[in-house]
């Protein structure tokens, strides 16, 4: 049976290999690193795959906002204050490179990261985005123009916005790496304008986005726009991420058992063949 691995390369689409041959040792990845159970004070058991449960991982591996419970309908509406940027807002002003040592599946560092979200933006901008001493931003949503977060590519962009509580960016233009990030996190939706709203709405105008009519409307000043529907990408920031959505999705089986705090990954997982569409064309 061929096994075939997942991953994401450079260019903006989801590649697999296949090993035709896989030797036993694949059955555990050696790249995979779990705690060990060498120092358990809990005796050794013997477990098999009946005793095991599937569990479904809410948001990527890195995120730890909760994600909605099953029975809540999907989010397709968001309302809130924007917060207005110019063109070719990169990565370093969404979040400076001295913060990338936050780890953002720590809780504490992960509201640290929200307080420094948009910190690098030069002092034009006399509103902060993140007030002093808060980690959460009044700005739900943002509001951006052409090629919004270029520069290098760094996860900690989208997650810093999602950590400060924002919901959507809408943008005329996105960074390939910045809009890929922000769908495999799941922090933020990145939605695309058909005209440059940036040049029409101001900081602190109250705006609603309806994600499933793909429209803005801006209700301090009574207007309206059409937005690029966000097409297959919505489900996979719905669902909390690429990770969550393919174990959402049955395509990657997750299978753990608990002795007393440690978690211990048991099992021969069989091969499967991942198909997850390409969102970035």
């Amino acid at each position: 049976m061929a096994a075939t691995s997942l991953s994401v390369s450079p260019n903006p689409s989801f590649t697999t290999t296949t090993s035709r041959n896989p030797s036993p040792s694949l059955l555990t990845p050696k790249n995979l690193k779990f705690p060990t159970t060498a120092t358990s004070p809990f005796p050794a058991k013997s477990v098999t795959t009946p005793h095991l449960s599937q569990t479904t991982t809410p948001r990527a591996a890195f995120s730890t906002r909760a994600s909605p419970a099953a029975s809540d309908a999907p989010a397709t509406t968001f309302h809130g204050l924007c917060y207005v940027v110019g063109d070719n807002i990169d990565t370093d002003q969404i979040i400076p490179a001295e913060y990338l040592t936050l780890v953002p599946s720590n809780p504490s560092e992960y509201e640290k990261l929200g307080s420094y979200a948009l910190c690098g933006l030069p002092a034009t901008y006399s509103t902060r985005f993140v007030e002093p001493n808060e980690t959460k931003s009044k700005f739900s949503i943002v509001i951006g123009g052409a090629n919004f977060g270029c520069g290098s590519s760094r996860e900690h962009a989208p997650v810093a916005l999602g950590a400060a509580g924002v919901a959507a960016v809408v943008a005329e233009s996105y960074a390939r790496i910045f809009f890929r990030n922000s769908v495999a996190t799941g922090e933020v939706y990145p939605l695309e304008s058909e005209t440059r709203i940036c040049e029409e709405c101001k900081t602190g105008d109250v705006v609603s986005i309806e994600l499933s009519e793909s429209r803005l409307m801006n209700h301090t000043t009574g207007k309206e726009y059409v937005m690029k529907p966000i097409g297959d990408a919505g489900p996979v920031i719905r669902a909390g991420g690429i990770f969550a959505y393919a174990r959402e999705a049955g395509m990657i089986p997750t299978l753990s058992v608990s002795y007393g705090e440690q978690m211990t990954y048991i099992g021969k997982i069989p091969p499967v063949r991942l198909h997850v569409p390409d969102l970035f064309d």
